[in-house]
């Protein structure tokens, strides 16, 4: 029996998690993970008690806004965002791990996974923001993409 090495294991995860997004565009999910283990997880969609794309109808969508602009014209958080956030809420540090997306992240999730201590960045699939590459490689964050 092979087993899935590491990443691999992660990555494999992120596929049932982004099964909880609300977001009507594109499925997307996160997993931090410290020392083999699962630190937070998340997805994309609307903030917790507010309606979700698929009820009020997607504002992105509605102004015709292309893949990687106006990150802030939409009623979701990014799934980055959402475990640093888990993160946050519950008193865990996020310092020194890696998290596992199931795309590259955009500029400001970027951002946030700098000032977060996040040492490494595992992703699959591409997102169109150039930016957010350049950012993470002056940081001197690690960045893996695996097919």
């Amino acid at each position: 029996m092979e087993r899935p090495s590491w990443d691999e294991y992660f990555l494999e995860m992120l596929h049932t998690i982004k099964k909880r997004s609300t977001c009507v565009r594109r499925q997307v999910a996160a997993v931090i993970v410290k020392d083999k283990r699962i630190v937070a997880t998340g997805y994309n969609g609307a903030p917790t008690g507010l309606f979700h794309c698929g009820q009020v109808g997607c504002l992105r969508e509605q102004r015709s806004i292309p893949s990687g602009e106006q990150h802030e014209l939409c009623r979701g958080i990014h799934a980055e965002q959402n475990a640093i956030i888990q993160s946050a809420l519950h008193g865990v540090s996020v310092k020194d791990s890696t998290i596992y997306i199931t795309h590259s992240p955009c500029v400001l999730c970027a951002k946030m996974i700098i000032n977060s201590g996040i040492e490494r960045v595992v992703y699959q699939g591409e997102y169109p923001d150039s930016l957010s590459q350049e950012l993470l490689k002056e940081a001197g964050i690690i960045v893996d993409r695996k097919e």
